[in-house]
């Protein structure tokens, strides 16, 4: 770390830094990772991949700069860091950014098109018919527009100073990540820990998928009690439902065992209205007593509840509900009578909504209704990104067994080291909430697929229990699009040939997989062995259902380990009404402007100050106070330069110059205790504020003693504290503030400050009082001249310093700085007993 001569410019300023700067550290290769060859020696992290559909927002510009405060303090902590960047490209956002912009639909039906050409962005919602496309010409398009869409956040992440490894860059979508995600499900596949089943599952029928219970979200939704009545053995049986149309799938009437109103009723059978449907009364104690009438239906399936009442009392199933959403055309079974045919025929076809409307139509017309619907608002499950509740459907899906590793992902937990440590809680209340196997399929078209191809029988029938699966050397497949070992393509869909999978990996089931990908998993042993388990997993709260537990679990399953040692987590950025900002809810700001107006420095200043794990307001306030910071340490660098260079033999022998440098020494240890736990907005706060001392204090005492033309030794002195204290605080600033630092070093170094050595204590011993004192007495003289609105620079006639003896004799010993700084004429020390008082007598 040696220093040159200063090359300082006329007029600093932080315009024009940032290209500057990430060019250089680009074309020097500042940040690329070098393996060290030994693990000790690598600070690894998990960069979460920011999902590819349009643009990055204020948000996350806010938690990737808390991991790269992190990267940078550790690189230079002398850590080789492993630090790349991912951008996950596949699921359902981008198939509908890409649906939306381009205004098209896939049809899996449709042939591809090897000409076929992307048309123009729609520039208004329904300006043109919507095209239907052949799934491969949709993920062309996909693919198409992710491409420049991680262009553009590559820029913007370059341009905010993050210290990633660019050559290290991944896509969730890509051969690589394919390849990975395959072997790895093909793996748990061998070892029974994945499976296929059809059962009833949440299915979004806006996005015609199914959704995992990680994606859920309760929403309050309007609706309306209806008090029906089943024909009972001794009269009518009144149940309330606030979905009536669910009345063709009725298989049950469900009360608890100790409600004394229907014990009578236990054993026996009671008939839908309308559809004349014969169904059991039975027991079971998750039933409400106090809940409407007690009693309820059983429809397969209305919510959860229904599905566990079928399940554990082993009840038949009658689906009336499309994964498109609407009443299925042909009757369930049991649905027999004439009239109850009739009437569900009526049915047929409509949405959920429409049969709502008929049914209760119905039962007015044959007095089953009691009354009017009164209008309730209730929470219903949502799918995350959807906009319409959320159905049962029974289908064929792909699972990953989760429930019987529950007291291990506990375990898990408990060795993970969290930041802040009350949000291991979540995780604990997650994992111990789960009510089945982790879903993972997804009926949709831009994701990894699933590596299985089905023989098909001579009815053209697939048989589901003897997959056909690839060898792992054939990996990445797309069994949609390439045939099986020992079949050829056009015995494709016809009898005694075959059919491939048609669903695709949930997005979850890949980005779960990111410390294998980017660790080279299998592929690349000695990068492995340096890298994972990897040292960091940076990520948002509210995903610790999905993206941390999915993580630990996979890490679990092909690992027997922690994917990371660490988990931080941070908060969101709230609005001004204190909400969520998210693409989602239209609120969201986006940085680019933010960074043109305050510069990165400024606009990482804000992010840094938000604490791990808190929820933090977007405050431009924040970034001008940023913009200030960063502006003055690039004045202060060049005040502090302009001083000649210390003499080769001098040393720092003034009392202010000492208790300078060891309170510096106070706030270095004090930084790197805090940044080695994560705690990187204390550290921030500790540097500012010596910081701020620094320049309006410690710089005006002893400028005058700095250029004094004797070059005695208490002038070389404060010289040499001057370089000292100066270097140690660009360095603790680096890792915040990168562009500003970067500028101001290189005024005297030819290396980089983010290459430099972070800062240790250098041994000063001074009394911890002397820069309090210091402060009070300087600012005492400065008030006194603001008050009489004099000049700061215009003389003092005389100070008395009254006081305690230890305090009067501190404040003796610098004296000298004291009488230069104030420009006073006389000083006086008097010790005593009473409390310090200083009396300032302007000329």
């Amino acid at each position: 770390m040696s220093e040159t001569t200063p090359n300082v410019p006329d007029r600093p300023a932080l315009d024009g830094l940032d290209a500057k700067w990430a060019d250089q550290w680009e074309r020097t290769g500042v940040y690329r990772f070098e393996a060290p060859g030994e693990r000790s020696a690598v600070f690894s992290i998990d960069t979460p991949p920011p999902t590819v559909s349009g643009s990055l927002h204020v948000g996350h510009v806010f938690s990737y700069t808390h991991t790269d405060v992190i990267a940078r303090f550790q690189r230079m902590r002398g850590k080789r860091v492993f630090y790349p960047m991912g951008w996950d490209d596949n699921g359902l956002p981008t198939e509908r950014r890409v649906q939306n912009y381009y205004g098209v639909r896939c049809d899996p039906s449709l042939p591809y098109d090897p000409d076929y050409q992307a048309p123009e962005p729609m520039v208004k919602k329904g300006e043109r018919p919507v095209q239907d496309i052949s799934r491969r010409n949709f993920i062309e398009l996909c693919e198409l527009l992710t491409a420049e869409d991680e262009k553009a956040f590559e820029e913007t992440w370059r341009h905010l100073g993050l210290s990633v490894d660019w050559s290290l860059t991944y896509t969730t979508i890509g051969t690589y990540a394919q390849r990975v995600s395959q072997r790895a499900f093909l793996r748990l596949l061998g070892r029974g820990e994945a499976y296929q089943a059809e059962a009833p599952t949440l299915w979004d029928v806006g996005f015609r998928t199914a959704v995992a219970q990680a994606e859920l979200e309760d929403r309050e939704h309007a609706g309306a009690w209806h008090r029906v009545a089943f024909h009972g053995p001794e009269g009518p049986v009144y149940i309330e439902t606030t979905r009536p149309e669910l009345l063709p799938a009725c298989v049950a009437l469900i009360a608890h065992p100790d409600d004394e109103r229907y014990q009578g009723l236990f054993g026996k059978t009671v008939t839908s209205p309308v559809f004349g449907v014969e169904v059991p009364v039975v027991a079971h104690r998750a039933a409400e007593m106090d809940r409407g009438a007690g009693i309820a239906m059983c429809c397969t399936f209305g919510d959860l509840t229904d599905v566990q009442w079928w399940r554990e009392l082993k009840l038949p199933t009658r689906t009336i509900i499309g994964r498109d959403g609407r009443i299925l055309a042909d009757a369930p079974s049991g649905l027999d009578s004439e009239a109850g045919r009739k009437a569900y025929a009526e049915l047929a076809g409509a949405t959920v909504f429409t049969a709502k409307e008929r049914v209760v139509n119905m039962l007015r017309e044959s007095g089953d209704l009691d009354g009017e619907p009164k209008k309730t608002v209730r929470p219903v499950k949502f799918y995350e990104k959807g906009d319409k509740p959320l159905e049962i459907v029974s289908s064929r899906q792909w699972f990953i067994k989760s429930i019987e590793k529950q007291d291990v992902m506990l375990r898990r937990g408990d060795e993970l080291q969290w930041h802040p440590s009350y949000m291991k809680a979540r995780y604990d209340d997650w994992v111990r909430g789960l009510n089945g196997d982790w879903l993972v399929s997804r009926q949709r078209f831009f994701g990894v697929p699933f590596p299985v191809w089905y023989p098909l029988d001579e009815n053209g029938e697939p048989d589901y229990s003897a997959p056909i699966l690839p060898d792992e050397s054939q990996l990445p497949i797309d069994p949609s699009s390439d045939a099986p070992a020992g079949y050829s393509e056009d015995q494709r869909g016809v009898a005694g040939g075959f059919t491939g999978d048609p669903d695709v990996m949930d997005t979850w089931a890949t980005s779960s997989l990111t410390p294998q990908i980017v660790c080279g998993w299998e592929e690349k042993p000695e990068l492995f062995a340096q890298t994972f388990p990897m040292d960091l997993r940076p990520q948002a709260h509210d995903i610790i259902r999905t993206w941390l537990f999915a993580t630990v679990l996979r890490a679990q399953l092909e690992n027997d380990s922690l994917p990371w040692y660490h988990a931080a987590l941070s908060g969101w950025i709230l609005d001004p009404d204190r909400k969520k900002m998210s693409k989602s809810k239209g609120n969201v700001v986006t940085p680019l402007g933010l960074l043109e107006q305050f510069s990165p420095d400024a606009v990482r200043y804000w992010a840094a100050n938000g604490r791990p794990g808190t929820d933090t307001a977007f405050d431009q306030g924040q970034m001008k106070i940023g913009r200030r910071l960063a502006t003055k340490l690039l004045n202060a660098s060049k005040f502090a330069l302009s001083f000649p260079e210390p003499a080769a033999d001098a040393s720092v022998t003034e009392t202010l110059d000492k208790a300078m440098l060891a309170s510096l020494d106070d706030v270095i240890r004090q930084a790197t205790s805090a940044l080695e736990t994560f705690e990187y907005t204390t550290a921030l706060e500790r540097i500012e504020r010596f910081f701020w001392f620094f320049c309006d204090d410690y710089l005006e005492l002893i400028k005058q003693r700095a250029y004094a033309e004797d070059g005695g030794a208490a002038t070389q002195s404060a010289r040499l504290a001057l370089r000292k204290a100066l270097s140690s605080l660009q360095r603790l600033f680096a890792p915040f503030l990168p562009y500003c630092t970067e500028e101001a070093w290189s005024w005297w170094h030819d290396e980089s400050v983010h290459l430099a050595e972070w800062p240790v204590a250098s041994g000063a011993d001074a009394g911890a009082d002397v820069i309090t004192l210091a402060s009070t007495a300087i600012s005492a003289i400065r008030k006194a001249k603001s008050d009489a609105k004099r000049s700061m620079r215009s003389p003092v006639e005389a100070v008395r310093i009254a006081g305690p003896a230890a305090q009067v004799e501190t404040l003796t010993s610098i004296g000298a700085d004291l009488r230069a700084a104030g420009n006073v004429e006389e000083l006086e020390f008097a010790p005593g007993d009473e409390d310090l008082r200083i009396e300032v007598h302007l000329a």
